[in-house]
């Protein structure tokens, strides 16, 4: 397992991205959707430890994703990888189709 031990753990990366649907009906499961069949592309990646989407109670419409890698090299070779398509936007809002990806060390 790769990544620097803090205490009894082994560190990972965790990868954060938010995505806003069109709507909170067939755009929704449109987009949850897509997400299944691009978790299985995460799966087969070396380093990736997991993930976890949480849809927002206040707007149904808004989906944080966070993915958990052993080291951000591992995460970058995914997104290199071929046959790597990023989830479609289809399903997402015209204007927030620019998805914000951010780091943390836990």
């Amino acid at each position: 397992m790769g990544g620097d031990t803090i205490g009894n753990n082994v560190a990972m990366i965790a990868v954060v991205s938010q995505a806003f649907t069109a709507d909170s009906g067939a755009a929704a499961r449109g987009y949850l959707a897509g997400l299944e069949a691009f978790g299985v592309f995460h799966v087969a990646q070396p380093g990736f430890r997991g993930r976890v989407v949480i849809r927002s109670r206040s707007d149904d419409t808004h989906f944080t994703n966070i993915r958990f890698f052993e080291e951000v090299a591992d995460y970058e070779a995914m997104i290199g990888r071929e046959g790597y398509t990023p989830v479609s936007y289809t399903h997402l809002r015209a204007h927030e189709t620019n998805e914000s990806i951010s780091y943390a060390v836990f």
